[in-house]
């Protein structure tokens, strides 16, 4: 009979933790395979992507699709509105919630509480329900047509306020009363104390503005009304109207249009699970 061996001290796995490992490795695998699957599939042929049954591997690796799809589509155009948006909104949102956040948690004010359920209703409202009055609003500021139609209304989201004002009420208010005690002012004890103290729940909230903006599509769609203003979701869409739609080209572009978020996401994930953990009810 084998048993379990070690050259150390350490005791088997349970049953337990093996379930486990096997649960969390079978889930892995059915979030990695229809990735794995698009990544194989851009290499492919509109042969090989029509044929049935489907082949897993393409015929040959060879770059043609992006080749072809950056040739015959103005990628570099479009990836530069949403490199420019999504760093400016992401940046935007950071100073914006961070403040309105801060204001929330740390100055008592009649209404506050009030103010912040609001605020948190807010998560509720679906863009379509107050699109055309936003429309509006940016039309009325000659932002319509441009990037800054597609920075400044969205900025502001009610999800980062709420991470970061629950964060900041775990941070002890004798750290503000030190620093003002030292002489630094308001904005001082902001961007020195509290900023510092509250990376994680920003890097968090960094990953969901990238992935929200990164991933837009209905408002740059009624924002923009030049095809030099559409962001990459946009402009992907706009081979539909082909009349062959091109499949490939489209999962060469889907695959190069996932790799900053990826990245990013790479980069920040440490910060993931501290900074939610640290932005539950209190």
């Amino acid at each position: 009979m084998t048993t379990w061996s070690s050259t150390g001290d350490r005791r088997p796995p349970s049953i337990a933790r093996i379930a486990m490992y096997t649960v969390l490795i079978a889930l892995s695998l059915i979030v990695l395979v229809p990735i794995v699957w698009a990544v194989l599939s851009s290499f492919k042929t509109q042969a090989e992507l029509a044929a049935r049954p489907p082949t897993p591997l393409p015929g040959s690796f060879a770059p043609t699709n992006y080749t072809e799809a950056l040739r015959t589509f103005d990628f570099g155009v479009y990836l530069r509105n949403s490199v420019i948006v999504t760093v400016a909104a992401t940046a935007l949102t950071l100073v914006i919630n961070t403040m309105a956040a801060y204001g929330l948690a740390k100055y008592n004010f009649r209404g506050r509480n009030l103010l912040f359920l609001v605020t948190l209703g807010t998560i509720m409202i679906p863009l379509q329900v107050i699109l055309i009055s936003v429309y509006e609003v940016a039309a009325d500021l000659g932002l319509v047509n441009s990037l800054w139609g597609l920075i400044i209304p969205p900025a502001a989201t009610p999800t980062g306020v709420f991470l970061l004002r629950q964060y900041m009420l775990g941070l002890p208010d004798e750290l503000i009363e030190a620093s003002r005690i030292d002489g630094a002012g308001e904005f001082r004890t902001f961007a020195r104390i509290i900023v510092p103290l509250c990376a994680p729940p920003l890097a968090v909230l960094a990953i969901f503005s990238v992935i929200w903006r990164w991933n837009d599509f209905l408002w740059p769609l009624i924002i923009s009304q030049d095809q030099d203003r559409y962001t990459l979701p946009v402009a992907l869409a706009q081979f539909d109207g082909q009349l062959v739609v091109p499949f490939n080209y489209i999962l060469a572009m889907s695959v190069v249009s996932m790799i900053p978020v990826i990245v990013i996401f790479l980069v920040l994930q440490r910060h993931i699970t501290r900074g939610i953990a640290g932005t539950g009810l209190r």
